[in-house]
């Protein structure tokens, strides 16, 4: 228990700042509120500046805290994931927003980690890493969320170790690993390649690495457009809106909405499943399974803008 005048304001992720019906809400509980959030060593609040107006509006002059430490990047990191994980959402805007400030202070974390703490798709990080920073100013390697460095540039990192092999045939694959900044499992495989006469590189990096310098020197790389699939600067965030759905009275609480709920996550895409199986897909089924996906990706806008004639037709 801490003064509660002894305690500075958040550094909030909330574009709009406290949500002052929430308050009231909140001041009106009788149950016991969860301890607030606190860094030691600015006093500064982390998570709960709802919890602590609530209980400066009950009269309260102590109120209940979990101290963290860290430097203040991190604390803000803190804080971005204790909004996410409970209490009022954070809207599209904040997440955003605090996905740009972290890319400024960890620019070494993956896309991944960093969606992963503010609640946004690894792409949508990416399109927001693309916007707001200079290529060139970069890591080379990024901090996943296993915690482990990978380069980002793979392609490179595999053409180094084929040229270490050719120089170094005696080194073990530990040894050209480390050399190369790549792990050993992908310097392996790299030598398997080269036994084979095979590029190190294979196709589908090639082609990324294509495409990454095109859009380095402005150019557009050629893409397959399916009728209306045109992605859009802010395309919609898929899993944030399922977990709205899911979380919808009007849907959880009837026959037919948990029919059109089982059917959504059915056939929702997780982006983290599918690159997991990308590359083990045979080289014969990359095109079929390509053309189904796109048939697919047709039929969903087809749906979608059925749905969406709708939704102006009741609007008008």
């Amino acid at each position: 228990m801490v003064p509660i005048d002894s305690l500075n304001p958040a550094d909030s992720p909330r574009l709009a700042g406290e949500n002052e019906e929430h308050i009231r809400a909140l001041a009106e509980m009788d149950a016991v509120l969860p301890p607030i959030l606190v860094h030691r060593r600015t006093m500064r609040v982390v998570d709960g500046m709802h919890r602590l107006r609530a209980a400066r509006l009950q009269g309260r002059r102590e109120i209940s805290v979990r101290f963290v430490d860290g430097p203040d990047a991190d604390v803000f990191v803190a804080a971005v994931r204790a909004n996410i994980g409970h209490g009022l959402p954070l809207s599209l805007a904040d997440r955003e927003a605090a996905a740009a400030r972290i890319l400024s202070t960890h620019p070494q974390w993956s896309d991944r980690a960093i969606g992963e703490a503010v609640g946004l798709a690894s792409t949508t990080v990416a399109r927001i890493r693309r916007r707001r920073t200079d290529k060139d100013a970069q890591p080379d390697t990024r901090v996943g969320r296993d915690g482990r460095v990978r380069p980002i540039n793979g392609a490179a990192g595999r053409r180094l170790a084929g040229k270490l092999f050719a120089e170094h045939p005696h080194a073990s694959l530990r040894e050209i690993a480390e050399m190369a900044g790549i792990s050993p499992a992908t310097a392996k495989d790299v030598r398997e390649r080269l036994s084979r006469g095979e590029d190190p590189v294979p196709a589908k990096l090639a082609l990324a690495e294509r495409k990454n310098t095109a859009a380095a020197h402005g150019r557009r790389p050629a893409a397959r457009v399916v009728g209306r699939l045109q992605r859009t600067e802010r395309a919609p965030d898929t899993t944030q809106t399922l977990r709205k759905l899911l979380r919808d009275p009007s849907l959880r609480l009837n026959d037919n909405g948990r029919v059109l709920l089982r059917w959504l996550r059915a056939r929702a895409v997780n982006i983290e499943e599918w690159e997991s199986i990308e590359d083990k897909i045979p080289a014969h089924c990359v095109p079929l399974v390509a053309d189904y996906a796109l048939g697919l990706a047709n039929e969903w806008a087809r749906f979608a803008e059925i749905l969406q004639q709708r939704a102006r037709s009741e609007m008008a």
